[in-house]
């Protein structure tokens, strides 16, 4: 079975879980350049006020033009880390999960970090631990815009495509303030659904 070709992320969409969750072993698009506006460091949860965007803030290049996801720096100048985990507490203190998950989620917020890449597979490697993921990856050598040996996935990394139509819906602490809202942060179902969030993965309809 062939692998699937996915971008890292700050935590991942669940679509994008999905996919890793459906697959035999990923590989992590690394030699691509950096683009504005998807979730390589944004992610959307659900708080009292409905759908939430955290971004990280990262470092501008001025007019040196393109640079390369790997090389790209986050602004540290902002307290984005204390303010992203006082609006996840917020939002997911009373959700099922969140207390069995906390000690170990907070480091992510506690330390410095210098580059967005590095950052973001820490955050995965936090979601794959708490799922009990067991499958493989590798990262590219080189970037090739097309792939005849991979299933390639990397539109999903897009926040401005939209969710999966298909998303099965699950309990959600505000659901019955806003209804269901597909397709957020991994973490909105981690903390939701908590052991049986890797069934649910298994069980979507994405391909």
């Amino acid at each position: 079975m062939k692998s699937t070709l996915l971008h890292p992320t700050y935590f991942g969409s669940i679509a994008q879980y999905a996919a890793i969750a459906q697959s035999d072993s990923i590989v992590f698009e690394e030699h691509d350049n950096y683009q504005k506006q998807t979730y390589r460091n944004r992610t959307y949860i659900y708080c009292a006020n409905g759908k939430l965007l955290l971004t990280i803030p990262i470092k501008h290049i001025g007019n040196k033009g393109r640079q390369l996801y790997k090389d790209v720096r986050i602004e540290n100048d902002f307290q984005w880390q204390a303010l992203h985990w006082k609006s996840l507490e917020s939002a997911y203190r009373t959700s099922p999960f969140f207390e069995y998950y906390e000690d170990d989620l907070v480091h992510l917020f506690e330390n410095r970090k210098d580059f967005l890449l590095d950052f973001n597979y820490e955050c995965m490697q936090f979601v794959w631990d708490c799922m009990q993921l067991d499958i493989g990856y590798t990262k590219t050598a080189s970037y090739q815009k097309k792939t005849e040996d991979l299933i390639d996935m990397r539109t999903l990394v897009n926040a401005k495509i939209k969710a999966p139509v298909n998303l099965e819906s699950y309990i959600q602490v505000f659901s019955d303030k806003y209804g269901f809202i597909p397709n957020l942060s991994v973490l909105d179902l981690l903390f939701n659904e908590g052991t049986n969030a890797l069934t649910y993965l298994e069980n979507q309809v994405i391909f």
